[in-house]
């Protein structure tokens, strides 16, 4: 596959010379064949192969892309593989139902609500869409914790989960908590109820960013920050990009969040190794013409959207990559094995 300079030049200055190569670099890898059999054994490598990888998907993939991906080395600090058009201000979709998550999370940390406490599920409440579980209920009124809304808004990317959340922090104290921690790019779009919101925008740096935070247990609690991550690495959780090529055991060490709407085709998240260390941070986000007929595009979310194909074939990419490299991270989070049940 080859791999223009325009592609490669978006990576950064880094990834681009991997991608390009550079006088007096050895570049054994010459086509995608031989860089998909190459498991890494340092992150500088790592990131020579995810920069490559990425170049040549996102150009059979098509459509605009702009993201960040970062490598942890083996001292934990964290090196871009990729910064595509990294500080563009873009539509995160339920991208940012992690900045949510965390806005929530903030609160229960500060004793100001719990997990445990009850939220009323009206029918005037729930949004009749056909994502999440909330709609296909059928018996309201009702009333779930806001551990469920959380629950509900990380894995099945529920809708009505958003407006759930947003009864307990409203839009506008939502993105003050968000602007305490850094995030100023990182919003949602209040409207005329104070309670409900739009998703709003984000950057793939800040993503990325937010992302290494709460690996790092710099954004919550190490209770909240457990238990967000564990939410996120769920097998309920979304399988269908980067996850869509991984074993059930590999899934486990990918914490992951998808969002769509329109012609976006995003998702972002951390991929750990096999001891719970948290190697690489993703925000990958895409737009306008993807490759192949438009019409299907458009209404195609699941993985055979051109995107998404990318992004599995990525996600592998990913995860080969950490296999081998070691790392002083301070946190370790491992994963809870599955236990699958039989009803009973």
């Amino acid at each position: 596959m080859n791999v223009n300079r325009r592609i490669a030049l978006g990576l950064g200055s880094a990834a681009a010379t991997a991608v390009l190569g550079a006088a007096g670099t050895a570049q054994a890898q010459t086509t995608e064949a031989e860089w998909d059999a190459l498991i890494p054994t340092t992150a500088d490598l790592a990131r020579r192969k995810i920069a490559w990888k990425y170049a040549a998907l996102v150009g059979r993939a098509g459509g605009t892309w702009s993201s960040h991906i970062a490598v942890a080395d083996p001292d934990g600090v964290v090196k871009p593989a990729v910064e595509a058009e990294a500080d563009r201000v873009v539509e995160a979709y339920s991208v940012n139902k992690i900045a949510v998550a965390v806005a929530v999370l903030d609160k229960v940390d500060r004793g100001l609500i719990t997990l445990d406490q009850r939220v009323d599920v009206t029918e005037s409440i729930v949004i009749q869409d056909t994502d999440g579980i909330f709609t296909l209920d059928g018996a309201y009124p009702s009333s779930v914790t806001v551990g469920h809304a959380l629950a509900a808004l990380l894995t099945v990317s529920d809708n009505t989960a958003v407006r759930l959340c947003g009864l307990v922090v409203p839009a506008m104290e939502l993105n003050e908590i968000l602007r305490s921690k850094g995030f100023v790019h990182t919003r949602v779009v209040p409207v005329a109820n104070p309670n409900r919101f739009f998703l709003g925008t984000t950057t793939p740096r800040e993503t990325s960013t937010l992302l290494r935070g709460l690996a790092a247990g710099e954004l919550l609690s190490p209770a909240s920050t457990a238990h967000l991550l564990k939410v996120l690495r769920s097998l309920t959780s979304f399988t269908d990009g980067i996850r869509l090529n991984l074993s059930s055991a590999e899934r486990l060490n990918v914490a992951t969040k998808a969002g769509w709407f329109a012609d976006g085709r995003n998702e972002a998240g951390i991929v750990f190794d096999a001891s719970g260390k948290p190697m690489i941070t993703f925000a990958l986000f895409a737009s306008g013409r993807f490759h192949g007929d438009q019409e299907d595009n458009a209404d195609n979310y699941s993985a055979t959207h051109p995107a998404l194909r990318a992004r599995a074939a990525l996600g592998r990419t990913l995860y080969d990559s950490v296999l081998r490299i070691t790392t002083t991270w301070p946190h370790t989070y491992r994963a809870q094995p599955y236990r699958p049940g039989n009803g009973g």
